[in-house]
């Protein structure tokens, strides 16, 4: 069982940063996955970024490759995803996900937080 938190979300203006936070509690194990995932409204849920805890390799979305940046804590249990640039589309719900599947759909992921809304303003 693990508990996942993010934090971090807010409204900031088209071309600012924001930093998302997802601390995890519970039980933890050797091999395993976390990622972030969107849904902006009327939209689908999408794949954000992911990484894997081990050995911190990471993934992301092309439409986010070049400005978001995850990484992880591992004294904290907690992932975070840096937003730079943020543009209006970006606006959406973002929650965290964990699992012992390292990959980009969603539903390989077992565990998931509310999400943490973030609004970008043109």
């Amino acid at each position: 069982q693990v508990q996942l938190r993010e934090s971090g979300g807010g409204l900031v203006q088209a071309g600012g940063s924001l930093r998302l936070s997802c601390a995890a509690s519970g039980r933890t194990f050797s091999d395993y996955a976390m990622a972030w995932f969107r849904q902006g409204p009327g939209k689908e849920r999408e794949f954000v970024a992911a990484i894997n805890w081990s050995d911190g390799r990471s993934f992301y979305a092309d439409s986010v490759k070049s400005r978001f940046t995850i990484s992880r804590d591992n004294n904290k249990n907690t992932v975070y995803l840096q937003m730079n640039s943020l543009k209006p589309e970006d606006t959406a719900v973002y929650a965290c996900a964990a699992g012992d599947t390292y990959g980009s759909a969603w539903y390989a992921y077992d565990y998931w937080g509310q999400g943490t809304q973030v609004t970008v303003s043109s």
